[in-house]
């Protein structure tokens, strides 16, 4: 019955395509199909095999399926993509929430480590990745793709979706390796996003020196750039809202006045050709220290739930859609007069992803460990192969910048292109289905409960980053440091680095910024402000 009502709609909306109400009946499916990714993810929450986006990618290939017997061929999506529509819809409320829903203590203390991974470890999967497909596909005759495709490659494939991990981890167990795992996926879709746009600034057909320090430099420019700036969004929000007192009059005010400087924040860094992604990031984290402290108590909740829920809907949006895409038969039409060299690209990124992951992950891991003073600070053999495992998986970045760069308003009429998005498709598939659904298994053997059960903080496991979510701020912080004998501040600084820059950002943060910007503590008792209702 189902599938008739999907087969009955598709020939109102595709076949019907004339018609006035065409896109309406579009629209209609499509909603109704993220309601039972929502349902369906519902009722497979409990075993935790298969998660939302794997849900989403099925719903999506059935749907597809049924587009195509009913159209007898013609299409097998009811909405067009457009990479303009993801990078400005889509995008943005799923990187700000990642930021806001960031647990500052855990990110930071671990920064290092997850700078390392998510940054360095970013730019030599990068390197590998376009090495290797510089060397073999200059051979296959797979189309007219010069040396800056290659290097998008590159970056489209740098680009990691740890869900699947993250949803079977936990984090009770296993503290440190969820922040690990979820702090270099934020910071690496970040890194990832600013390489791709890097490179659309140069001609790399003749690469010298000075062309990869200008390269390098560009990539430092823009990320410090949209790292400024997001910083500065989050801050001027914070004085703001302080400032006003929106709250007394209108919490809708100081809700949408968040989402839409956020917002602003993200289309600012676009128009100055910095990296949105990047900016947006630093605005979720900015504004979840400052500004989220300064508007009241039914604004708190209303905005955790309202980015966590717009990143949700953005998300699984995006994996209906690539299931529905990835029976696409434009594209496969232009990559069917050589079948089995489309098989054998898609194997050799599959198999460079994999080998690009492991050129880090080990290596890094071992540095990292070396920085370390106890058993428990240091990531153990094992929980380097998760690490290793959350990583495998590609999802949302790397298909919108595979559309970003070898399509043009969804559709392209080149046969390389065509081969690499539906090399990219593949890839996104198998990795996300076949890799989230072996990752559970692979997680219990190597992390049994009782030999990883670690003193942590407590934490819900209703929420996915729940462990990521609150910190100790102000006045907790004093309390808990109070009694620590502190050694000089040079032998500190080389002893624990990452330690001793928390502690003076703390101090520095107490006396200059919270009064200034707000912040759990330091906001003044006024009639209708935070503080009346929270007494903090």
């Amino acid at each position: 019955m189902g599938l008739g009502l999907v087969a009955h709609l598709v020939r109102l909306g595709v076949l019907g395509s004339t018609s006035d109400h065409a896109p309406v009946v579009s629209i209609n499916l499509f909603v109704a199909l993220l309601c039972a990714c929502i349902v369906l993810g519902h009722l497979l929450e409990e075993n935790r095999w298969v998660n939302e986006s794997i849900t989403a990618l099925i719903i999506g290939l059935c749907t597809g399926v049924v587009i195509l017997l009913t159209t007898k061929g013609k299409s097998s999506h009811i909405l067009v993509f457009s990479e303009d529509l993801f990078f400005i819809y889509l995008l943005p409320p799923i990187i700000f929430n990642a930021g806001f829903q960031v647990k500052k203590k855990k990110f930071f203390r671990n920064f290092m480590t997850i700078t390392l991974f998510g940054a360095v470890g970013t730019m030599i999967s990068f390197f590998t990745i376009s090495l290797g497909a510089i060397s073999i596909f200059s051979r296959m005759n797979i189309g007219t793709l010069d040396v800056g495709d290659f290097l998008a490659i590159g970056a489209i494939f740098s680009a990691t979706d740890s869900v699947c991990t993250l949803q079977v981890l936990n984090q009770d167990e296993t503290p440190l390796l969820y922040s690990l795992v979820f702090g270099e996926g934020v910071v690496n879709d970040a890194t990832s996003v600013v390489l791709f746009n890097a490179l659309q600034n140069f001609d790399l057909n003749q690469i010298d020196v000075a062309v990869v320090l200008k390269f390098l430099g560009n990539f430092c420019y823009l990320f410090l750039s949209s790292t400024f700036l997001g910083v500065f969004a989050g801050l001027l929000s914070a004085y703001i809202i302080k400032k006003l007192y929106i709250g007394r009059h209108s919490t809708d005010r100081e809700v949408a006045l968040m989402m839409l400087m956020a917002y602003l924040s993200y289309m600012l860094a676009e128009l100055l050709d910095l990296s949105g992604i990047l900016t947006v990031f630093f605005c979720g984290i900015v504004m979840s220290h400052y500004t989220w402290h300064n508007v009241t108590e039914s604004s708190r909740v209303t905005t955790k739930h309202a980015f966590a829920t717009l990143s949700f809907i953005a998300e699984t949006s995006l994996f209906l859609y690539v299931g529905m895409d990835a029976l696409d038969i434009e594209k496969w039409e232009f990559a069917s007069d050589s079948p089995g060299k489309s098989i054998c690209i898609s194997s050799i990124l599959l198999g460079l992803v994999l080998v690009g992951r492991a050129a880090f992950v080990f290596p890094l891991s071992f540095l990292s460990n070396l920085t370390k003073k106890t058993p428990l600070e240091k990531i153990t053999w094992r929980q380097q192969i998760v690490i290793w495992w959350a990583g495998l998986m590609r999802g949302a970045v790397s298909i919108a910048l595979a559309y970003n760069k070898f399509t043009r308003s969804g559709h392209t009429q080149l046969h390389g292109n065509a081969i690499m998005i539906t090399s990219t498709i593949t890839v996104v598939l198998f990795s996300t289905m076949v890799f989230g659904m072996m990752t559970k298994p692979l997680i219990q053997f190597l992390l049994p409960a009782s030999s990883n059960t670690v003193a942590s903080e407590p934490s819900s496991p209703k929420s996915l980053h729940s462990p990521l979510l609150t910190s100790m701020q102000g006045s907790d912080l004093e309390n808990a440091t109070a009694s620590i004998v502190r050694p000089s501040s040079l032998r500190m600084l080389l002893s624990k680095p990452t330690h001793t820059v928390h502690y003076y950002w703390r101090k520095f943060d107490d006396a200059l910024m919270r009064p200034v910007f707000g912040g759990r503590g330091f906001v003044p008792f006024s009639p209708g402000s935070p503080t009346e209702h929270s007494g903090r």
